[in-house]
């Protein structure tokens, strides 16, 4: 059985990092930007300062690397390309976005529109995340 490069997983992991940091930045700044104010504002809650967004960006170059790692994980019995990237990327999005969403939405009483284009936004930003990560990714 081949080993997985590292190398390359960490590579991919910081390609898919980006796509998804410029995701999350389009999604809460842009889509998002004037309702999650309103609902901050609603709730007396401040807006996340720098150091929120130096953790954020950080954590989700980590997740990209960990998404790369889970496509390099399942080549072997799914076989390379798209489709593979694909389910890793889906397979993060079910433990950060729907999961945790749901939840959160839930607790924090978040507008359900707000859930839902974040739940779409999240699945397609984690799968094009995934492949473009997983282009770069070459078995050693």
């Amino acid at each position: 059985m081949n080993k997985i490069n590292l190398a390359r997983v960490i590579l991919g992991g910081l390609v898919a990092g980006v796509v998804l940091n410029i995701g999350e930045f389009l999604l809460n700044d842009v889509v998002l930007g004037a309702q999650m104010k309103e609902f901050f504002a609603r709730f007396g809650l401040p807006e996340p300062g720098n150091r929120f967004l130096v953790v954020a960006v950080l954590l989700t170059f980590i997740l990209g690397i960990v998404i790369v790692w889970m496509y390099a994980a399942m080549r072997p019995r799914l076989g390379p390309g798209p489709k593979t990237a694909i389910c890793a990327g889906l397979l993060a999005w079910f433990g950060i976005y729907l999961y945790s969403g749901v939840i959160n939405g839930m607790v924090l009483q978040v507008p359900t529109n707000i859930v839902l284009v974040a739940l779409v936004w999240g699945a397609v930003q984690y799968a094009v995340g995934a492949i473009a990560g997983a282009w770069l990714y070459k078995e050693t």
